[in-house]
């Protein structure tokens, strides 16, 4: 059995925390790398080289099928590797449903803890929900997640690590006893996958069309720039109002998130089997968070972000097979429509479990209907800001062809982008 003897820290480790401290690996998750640089071949420090290895590893798994790549893969822009509205894991690697899309880990580097903004607004944390403080915190998860990677206690994975023919290298860089610290060596896994994702170009490469477009190396297509226009537009798409893109006053590459939360009002997914098995169970995102600020709060503010999820990065939005945070619809034409058409359309949208319009005991839609029927308002979902600010009936703020002009913009933003 492996101990939990605390060590003293081994000279190689203090080495590795003033490489991570440079990269602000000592707290939250702010880079000091200028957002923009198009991405570099680079060597990675002895604590991100094992960090990658780590990441790709599917022996620290329960099944011994799934790694950290399995569910965010570099060809999708470290996101799904499919189009499955939730992952496969557990103890068989295929027994247990997740409740949630797995996102993309690309430009997470910029993130920062959670907290609340001068005006009040939540901001940051990692996973939907904020739960995380920084992305070793959230690296630390998924491994005792019953529903991914299914180990039962850190000491397990600690144990399989210990056996990886990487093992030599992880104790040469930490120390020849690490393995006898049980949580020591779990603190050191977490911080090795977090120095790999802020040191590895590919998790920020700023290689999109529209990176060059900003760049002056290429212009964008009419429809292209159409797309942009609507989508800054506070009056048509107003998506900027969320996924900012224009340069930061310093010269910084726009994000595409302001990793705020935002109430969308989303339909229920009936392929998510938590949802089939169990009509009252709800994903209530931000106000269920573990984040101790969040806890903390009062339940009058706490209940008030019910309904609330992560805003992501749109960046590589085109390369994804799933949306928003149930996966609920499985394209981007669809999605944009959605935004769209939600207020003024919502037939369309709000189904029940056999297909039909969902709609209650007096022939009314239930809208929202992926809440609990006591947070379907405008308190849980955002009904004020352009496009929802419609009536059904209405016009929606986006006709069909600027839907697929805003589309196409969407896809300047993928990574890898050549002449």
């Amino acid at each position: 059995m492996l101990g939990s003897v605390r060590l003293p820290l081994s000279i190689a480790w203090l080495a590795s925390v003033l490489v991570l401290q440079g990269c602000g690996g000592g707290g939250g998750s702010t880079s000091t790398a200028v957002a923009g640089a198009p991405a570099q071949a680079q060597s990675l420090s002895d604590v991100a080289a094992l960090g990658k290895l780590i990441f790709t590893d599917k022996s620290l798994s329960a099944s011994g099928v799934q790694s950290c790549a399995s569910c965010h893969d570099a060809n999708r822009a470290h996101a799904a590797p499919n189009n499955l509205s939730v992952q496969l894991g557990g103890v068989t690697g295929t027994d247990q449903h997740g409740t949630r899309v797995s996102p993309s880990m690309r430009y997470l580097r910029y993130n920062t803890d959670f907290h609340f903004d001068s005006e009040g607004t939540p901001t940051g944390g990692f996973f939907w929900d904020g739960r995380a403080s920084s992305l070793a915190d959230q690296a630390k998860g998924p491994f005792v997640n019953p529903r991914e990677m299914a180990n039962a206690s850190h000491a397990d994975v600690v144990f399989k690590l210990s056996q990886a023919s990487y093992a030599n290298e992880f104790k040469r860089v930490f120390g020849a006893g690490i393995f006898a610290d049980t949580e020591g060596t779990y603190d050191r896994i977490a911080l090795a996958l977090q120095a790999f994702q802020k040191e590895d170009a590919q998790f920020a490469p700023f290689t999109s069309k529209y990176d060059a477009f900003l760049r002056g190396q290429t212009k964008l297509s009419d429809q292209e720039l159409r797309g942009l226009a609507l989508f800054n537009s506070p009056s048509k798409g107003n998506c900027s109002a969320c996924h900012p893109s224009a340069k930061g006053a310093d010269g910084s590459f726009p994000l595409f998130t302001d990793f705020s939360y935002d109430g969308l009002g989303v339909p229920r997914n009936w392929t998510i089997s938590d949802n089939v098995t169990d009509l009252n169970f709800f994903d209530l995102g931000l106000c269920n968070s573990s984040n101790p600020v969040v806890k903390a709060l009062n339940d009058a503010p706490r209940q008030a972000v019910c309904g609330k999820f992560k805003v992501p990065s749109l960046r590589n939005v085109a390369l994804r097979g799933a949306f928003f945070h149930n996966g609920v619809f499985h394209d981007l034409t669809t999605v944009v429509t959605f935004y769209a058409q939600r207020e003024t359309n919502p037939e369309k949208w709000y189904l029940d479990a056999s297909g039909l319009v969902d709609r209650d005991g007096s022939g009314n839609i239930n809208k929202y209907n992926d809440l609990p029927p006591e947070y379907r308002n405008a308190d849980h979902v955002n009904t004020t800001e352009v496009p929802y600010n419609r009536q059904q009936g209405d016009a929606p703020a986006l006709t069909d062809a600027e839907i697929q002009d805003l589309v196409v913009f969407l896809g300047t933003l993928s990574d890898g982008w050549t002449q």
